[in-house]
């Protein structure tokens, strides 16, 4: 299935990349501009990008400026990045048909999800369900149930049973799930999963079976 392609625009190779990781973690394909004419130019090449994220101060082209030319030929959905949390620079980002307005510094977890909730405005993100051994997991509702049952997780098992489904028959070690379900923000001991993974299986009955234990490394989804 092809990923939705996203442009990410800043002159701030840190903050790319921060922006860049998130996404791609989520599964987005992500484009990289350092500055407004190379954004502008790339839009136009690629033909199939199916949101902007992009930065007001910079050199070149500012954004307001590649808001404007983008406007022109567009109305892919645009969530813009600023330092300020100036009110008229605000109103002037919706006046040229801003969707979406965050200021620096923000949480890559609220960009991803203002992302998510834009696309599935635009229609770009279709409900995803998947079904496993009897296990329906619904991610746009955040549901699970078994056996036709609703069970009730938190945040963090729902995101760790997703991680374990989406990699089904792939051993993870301790490290790389606390990478990829806890992120980059987490620095607490391996082991947390064990304790989510023991929840996990309890509130799961007869499927928590499909939670394989890797001895002295870490997991298996396996029906």
């Amino acid at each position: 299935m092809e990923r939705t392609k996203i442009l990410v625009v800043d002159d701030e190779s840190r903050m790319r990349k921060l922006v860049h990781d998130f996404l791609a973690k989520n599964n987005y394909e992500v484009i990289e501009a350092e500055n407004g004419e190379e954004a502008v130019d790339l839009f136009f090449e690629q033909k199939n990008i199916e949101l902007i994220i992009l930065d007001v101060m910079m050199p070149k082209m500012d954004g307001w400026q590649v808001c404007k030319e983008i406007r022109q030929y567009s109305s892919v959905p645009i969530i813009m990045l600023t330092a300020k949390s100036d009110e008229r620079d605000e109103l002037l980002g919706f006046e040229l048909g801003v969707d979406e307005y965050i200021s620096k510094p923000f949480s890559p977890k609220i960009l991803v999800a203002r992302v998510e909730a834009i696309l599935r405005r635009a229609g770009t993100v279709a409900a995803e369900t998947t079904e496993i051994g009897g296990i329906v997991l619904d991610k746009s509702a955040h549901q699970v149930f078994v056996d036709g049952r609703p069970i009730e997780l938190s945040v963090k098992e729902f995101e760790l049973l997703t991680y374990f489904i989406d990699n089904k028959g792939i051993a993870l070690s301790r490290e790389r799930i606390l990478n990829n379900v806890w992120n980059y923000d987490y620095f607490g001991d391996a082991r947390t999963i064990d304790t989510h993974v023991k929840k996990l299986r309890s509130k799961m009955g007869d499927k928590g079976d499909y939670i394989k234990t890797i001895w002295g490394m870490g997991y298996k989804f396996e029906v």
